[in-house]
C-alpha cells in the first residue's frame, strides 16, 4: 500500500531550502522519530502508553504536513490500544517513506 508523502518532502524540501544535505538529515531525523513511534506504539501494553505514542505520532506528523500519517494517528487514539490494523498501516507508511 503506498502513502501520499509529496506533502512531507514539500515540507522538508522548504526547511532545507537550497541544501540537500539538510534535507537528506530532515528526511532521516523524521524516519528515525516514526520508527521510534511505532515502536512505542507496538510496545504499549496499557491504554495511557498507546495514547501518548499515539499523540507523540500525530504530533510529528503535524509538524511536518504529513496527513494521512496525522489519520492514521488519529484512527489510533480513536481505537483501541493495541490495535494491530492501524500500527500495520502505520509501519507500511514508514516503509514505504524510507523506501522512496
Amino acid at each position: 500500500m503506498a502513502y501520499e508523502a509529496g506533502a512531507l518532502d514539500a515540507t522538508l524540501a522548504a526547511a532545507a531550502g537550497e541544501d540537500p544535505a539538510l534535507f537528506s538529515e530532515l528526511r532521516q531525523a523524521f524516519i528515525e522519530s516514526l520508527a521510534h513511534q511505532v515502536d512505542m506504539l507496538r510496545r504499549s501494553r496499557c491504554d495511557g502508553n498507546w495514547q501518548i505514542a499515539a499523540l507523540r505520532l500525530k504530533g510529528l506528523a503535524a509538524s511536518f504536513h504529513a496527513d494521512p500519517l496525522i489519520e492514521m494517528a488519529e484512527e489510533a487514539l480513536d481505537g483501541a490500544p493495541g490495535e494491530p490494523a492501524v500500527v500495520r498501516r502505520i509501519q507500511a507508511f514508514l516503509d514505504d517513506f524510507s523506501q522512496a
